[in-house]
């Protein structure tokens, strides 16, 4: 039952992402980012990942978290390109 939880509170976080990679995408802005917390998502990430690996626990948990991540971790990209394109307009 655990398990279903954890998946609950994977895809409800998880359906954020994809909306804050579009806005970050589409605004070209770093405005309202902290990429203190952006780091701080991707290192939790990272631990889940981490602890179902070492756990044995190959399930599609682990794809979620697989999931998030890369979502996060384009957010974290886009977020040095537009730094640089805001440098570069000012």
């Amino acid at each position: 039952m655990a398990t279903v939880f954890e998946s609950i509170m994977l895809i409800c976080f998880g359906l954020s992402w994809p909306i804050s990679v579009y806005k970050s995408a589409t605004s070209h802005s770093t405005k309202g980012k902290s990429i203190l917390f952006t780091i701080a998502i991707i290192i939790g990430y990272l631990a889940g990942i981490a602890g179902k690996i070492l756990n044995g626990a190959f399930t599609y948990v682990l794809a979620l978290y697989l999931i998030n991540l890369a979502f996060v971790s384009v957010d974290f990209v886009l977020y040095f390109v537009n730094k640089k394109r805001e440098r570069l307009c000012n």
